[in-house]
């Protein structure tokens, strides 16, 4: 195989560009259409937290997602986000962690490969290809 295709830090870089590109959609979303922050927030007041948690989401689905596409403390940004998703999948999915779709696949897996490429992005950092490379 040709040198290129054995580049650690290039593979760093791809998986930070999609987890925080793909994250950072939801987070912009949430700022131009305030219903789908308000529905976070109500929905935090019906399991009994207080609404101005639902301001996390902007750490997790902003701030994470931008350290990780440009390399400033991505590890930081990768835990930011995996956090995000914790959080997600117990307040909103949790009835459906243990359900497949009709297609065989598990009902959570967008949510999953979220979580877990941002808990790569956690472990294996940046790489050399970034604004501070750790």
């Amino acid at each position: 195989m040709p040198r290129f295709f054995h580049n650690d830090d290039m593979g760093k870089l791809v998986l930070r560009l999609c987890v925080g590109v793909l994250m950072l959609f939801h987070g912009i979303n949430k700022v131009l259409h305030p219903a789908a922050f308000d529905w976070l927030a109500q929905t935090l007041s019906g399991v009994g937290l207080p609404t101005f948690i639902a301001y996390g989401v902007l750490l997790g689905e902003i701030v994470g997602p931008l350290m990780a596409i440009v390399g400033w403390r991505a590890r930081i940004g990768g835990l930011l986000m995996a956090g995000n998703m914790v959080v997600a999948v117990l307040l909103v999915h949790l009835p459906q962690f243990w359900s497949l779709t009709s297609q065989g696949g598990w009902a959570l897996e967008l949510q999953g490969m979220y979580l877990f490429a941002a808990l790569a992005v956690m472990f294996l950092g940046s790489g050399r290809l970034a604004l501070k490379p750790d």
